[in-house]
């Protein structure tokens, strides 16, 4: 069994990036199978829900800003329109995206949010917070750096005392991170646990990673291997000239539906083609409408413009 503790910068950071969704799948469904338990502290959830809005909506914000500041320096800059145009519609485009990617990291944090809430979910003990009081007081990792990293610390200790506690028979323990700069080595290979960390770790019992696909693979390579494949296909969403395009083609279709119904009604007798004196005059009268009739102009524009469409588009 695989004890696994996954620090709140790699949950935010899976709902940031809709490419890591498919390692997500695979979590779950080693969860479901049995093969893994995650180790939750509390420290996790109290995070993951403190900054869920924000990266739910941080990201879409940003991009939304940046294109706009870019359009703007596009526009007042001098060169040639056409291109500038083209430039413009291209980040039109990327920008009527952004709401999808949006939508998306909202969908993630979701699943997320039920992975924790289905977890049993760890307090952090007095003999844990303890000993990361002891760390941040010798200024040992996470505590090495010139900030408060006390929350890093107490999840630190955590595990180790989950990896104390928990041992036995068959029982394989992981700690994974984003957070690299308190946790890693320094200046040195950023996979590697820091010195002030590295003897509680391990190969086989107690590992290390920055990156949960590595961590996954220990637990079942073959299943990561194509989890990968399929992060690395992206399918990417329509842009906005695509949809008005199709929007376009669409409404095209409808008409000249409606043209060949009206074609069919008129060779049945249901409609008939009457002059524009005619038309006019019975339409004053009211005694004329277009379920009925149909005037002898409009008709000849409406198969002219027929022909026109199935030159270009076919027939359907």
């Amino acid at each position: 069994m695989f004890n696994v503790l996954i620090d709140t910068s790699v949950w935010l950071d899976l709902a940031a990036d809709a490419k890591q969704t498919p390692l997500l799948d695979l979590l779950e469904s080693l969860l479901s199978d049995g093969r893994v338990t995650l180790l939750v502290p509390r420290i996790v959830v109290d995070e993951f829900h403190k900054n869920r809005d924000r990266v739910a909506k941080s990201s879409a914000k940003s991009l939304s800003s940046h294109f706009d500041q870019v359009k703007s320096a596009i526009r007042k800059a001098d060169g040639d329109k056409r291109q500038k145009g083209r430039v413009l519609d291209y980040l039109s485009d990327l920008d009527h995206r952004i709401p999808i990617l949006g939508g998306a990291a909202e969908s993630i944090l979701a699943r997320i949010a039920a992975i924790l809430s289905a977890s049993t979910v760890i307090e952090a003990s007095d003999t844990a917070k303890l000993r990361a009081a002891d760390r941040a007081l010798h200024r040992k990792a996470p505590c090495h750096e010139n900030k408060n990293s006390m929350a890093d610390a107490v999840l630190i200790e955590t595990y180790f005392e989950c990896v104390r506690t928990m041992s036995g028979a068959g029982q394989r323990f992981a700690f994974v991170t984003h957070n690299k700069h308190d946790f890693s080595i320094v200046n040195g290979n950023q996979k590697l646990p820091h010195a002030d960390l590295a003897a509680s770790f391990s190969k086989i019992k107690s590992m290390y990673f920055i990156n949960l696909a590595e961590c996954l693979r220990r637990i079942d390579p073959m299943r990561v291997t194509y989890a990968m494949w399929e992060q690395e296909w992206d399918q990417e969403p329509r842009s906005l000239s695509e949809m008005l395009d199709a929007m376009d083609r669409l409404t095209t279709q409808v008409w000249y539906n409606r043209h060949k119904y009206t074609e069919w009604q008129i060779e049945k007798g249901k409609v008939k083609i009457v002059s524009q004196e005619e038309w006019d005059e019975g339409w004053s009268k009211r005694k004329l409408n277009s379920q009925t009739h149909i005037a002898e102009d409009v008709w000849k524009r409406a198969l002219k413009s027929a022909k026109k469409l199935e030159r270009t588009l076919g027939t359907w």
